[in-house]
């Protein structure tokens, strides 16, 4: 299961801007990557494990500004297509799941 995280964070005073480069931190912190500038991603092993990030990123949102979380599956994740320009570019390769049987 992956977590997306989007968001549009006000830049416009000083206090703003410190709280939305603390936001980008706290992400990276719990695990987060960057894949665009207010895009980050994180590969969680369970749907108790998204539970959790999302709960923690509730905790450290802005008091202004929008932020959404996505969750979609492994799958769903696979059938991204990213283009670098014209040229089409693979995902990288995410973490492997264990399989018991």
């Amino acid at each position: 299961m992956w977590l997306f995280v989007f968001f549009d964070l006000p830049t416009n005073t000083k206090k703003e801007r410190k709280a939305a480069a603390r936001f980008r931190k706290d992400l990276m912190r719990d695990g987060f990557s960057m894949m665009q500038y207010s895009v980050y991603n994180r590969h969680c092993a369970s749907k108790e494990s998204a539970d959790v990030h999302e709960k923690r990123i509730k905790n450290f949102i802005p008091e202004k500004g929008q932020v959404s979380i996505l969750r979609i599956t492994d799958k769903q994740y696979g059938n991204i297509v990213n283009y670098w320009g014209v040229k089409e570019d693979p995902l990288p390769e995410g973490p492997k799941q264990l399989e018991i049987f």
